[in-house]
């Protein structure tokens, strides 16, 4: 497999996890605001682990839930950023780690050419 038709297929597969991440993000709010329960929460809280570290890793944590308490930033608002920024991560994570294996696969393959010379 060529590296550009593998580079493809990292992207296409890094659209489908963080289409499933929104999705999956979706369904959770939608039972967290029409059908609450603590399960639905506990489900919320753990999708907004992951975009809350990438958030205040970043330094821009703190200004969001300062505009959310003042006013400014309504909760759809938030759940944007949030969105946003997770899908943002894992598709980054995902196209680091194709990278990463495209440069070991071809590490791998001139070391095992140079043995065989």
């Amino acid at each position: 497999m060529t590296p550009g038709a593998f580079f493809r297929r990292a992207v296409s597969n890094a659209l489908a996890l963080s289409g499933l991440y929104l999705a999956v993000g979706v369904v959770v709010e939608l039972l967290r605001t029409h059908a609450p329960s603590p399960g639905a929460l506990r489900v919320s809280y753990a999708l907004d682990a992951l975009p809350a570290r990438v958030l205040d890793r970043l330094g821009l944590l703190v200004p969001i839930r300062e505009a959310y308490t003042d006013g400014r930033l309504s909760e759809s608002a938030v759940r944007l950023c949030f969105g946003v920024t997770a899908v943002g991560f894992i598709f980054a994570l995902a196209l680091l780690l194709a990278a990463i294996t495209v440069l070991v696969r071809h590490w791998v393959t001139r070391r095992a050419g140079a043995a065989r010379a």
